[in-house]
């Protein structure tokens, strides 16, 4: 199959967690015989941190620099795709979906940001990736949070089939490394700076900072503010990119995981980081949220932790109980969560709407003519 793809972007993974798992799922696509179409508009803090200039496999990467340069291209390669995807955050969103759901294609929508969709929908906010037909045009609605946000795509937003897809890892990227001085901590949180995760991120990781002042804890992302309450023994390592990761994981006892706040009240959420993590091998902390259970086991491959209490008192494990569970959590997500096996999902749910989609587009083109 053909896949056309109108995203935030798979070129640059500064700020942003889109582009690791496109690279991933494309990857996989590639790897099941499918082509990837993907387009990306060329924006300049994305092209000052890019870090990736080549599709995987045989895809095509489209930089364009606005939607009137690339028009043309798109509607060509719509007309002879079969499946055409829009993307949450893809800043041509509204104009892509007139191309997407008047071809032929399978029309889908993936939303890698669900639960702030939804948000911004239930406080009456605009939004500038999704029109005002909401998601009713669409053939398929993908979500990267399963749980509530699925009857909430459809009843809030008029999607008509919603299946979840989760988030993944490529274990050819992430797997064991070797520890690096520069990353090596107690503790190590990755993540890009976010308001909504302030406070989880002073509960379990700057107070016991404080508390352990004679333990080194380690911050890698990026757009931190320059009012981060830093600390003496916390330090800090500007974006990192994604082929640093292994070793930033294989250098701390264990890392913490936080979720984004609205993502973490509607639950099903598996952040891409924390299945990077366990794929590293590395010990987790993580926050809780409803369906965690059903992607790792708590106290087996991954520690719960809701206060600084909870993260003083996994830290107190052996290291070698923290690896023993760092060793389950990366069998767990090589046996379910690998890019593969989510590209393979998405095409059993692709056949899944394939007939009906046919059937019904047939009925409404003799119709037209």
């Amino acid at each position: 199959m053909k896949f056309a793809i109108f995203g935030l972007t798979i070129s640059s993974s500064w700020g942003n967690g889109h582009a690791t798992l496109w690279r991933g799922l494309c990857r996989g696509l590639s790897e099941e015989g499918h082509h990837v179409v993907f387009f990306e508009r060329d924006m300049p803090y994305y092209a000052g941190a890019r870090d990736l200039f080549e599709m995987p496999g045989d895809g095509e990467l489209v930089l364009y620099p606005s939607w009137e340069d690339v028009r043309s291209r798109a509607r060509r390669e719509i007309a002879d795709c079969d499946v055409a995807i829009v993307t949450s955050y893809c800043p041509d969103a509204i104009v892509a979906t007139d191309l997407v759901v008047d071809s032929r294609a399978i029309s889908a929508f993936y939303d890698l940001d669900s639960p702030i969709t939804l948000s911004r929908y239930a406080r009456g906010e605009a939004n500038f990736y999704i029109g005002p037909r909401g998601l009713a045009d669409f053939d398929l609605v993908l979500s990267y949070t399963g749980g509530g946000a699925l009857d909430a795509l459809r009843n809030d937003l008029g999607a008509r089939r919603v299946a979840p897809l989760y988030g993944h890892v490529d274990p050819d990227h992430h797997r064991p490394a070797q520890p690096r001085d520069p990353y090596r901590a107690d503790l190590s949180y990755l993540g890009t700076y976010a308001a909504d995760r302030q406070a989880a991120l002073e509960a379990l990781f700057l107070q016991p900072a404080r508390a352990r002042p004679h333990w080194r804890f380690l911050i890698g992302g990026a757009q931190y503010p320059q009012d981060f309450p830093w600390g003496r023994n916390i330090y800090f390592v500007r974006h990192l990119p994604p082929g640093e990761h292994p070793a930033f994981f294989a250098s701390s006892r264990a890392t913490l995981n936080i979720t984004r706040a609205d993502m973490a009240r509607m639950g099903w959420c598996p952040s891409g980081r924390l299945f990077e993590a366990a794929a590293c091998e590395a010990p987790i902390l993580t926050d809780e949220w409803e369906g965690l259970s059903a992607f790792f086991t708590p106290e087996r491959e991954l520690l719960v932790v809701r206060n600084s209490e909870d993260v003083l008192r996994a830290l107190d494990h052996s290291d070698e109980e923290l690896k023993r569970m760092a060793g389950r959590a990366r069998a767990r997500v090589l046996a379910e969560h690998t890019s593969k096996k989510r590209a393979i999902e998405l095409l059993a749910i692709l056949e899944t709407v394939r007939n009906t989609v046919r059937t019904s587009n047939e009925q409404r083109w003799t119709a037209e003519v």
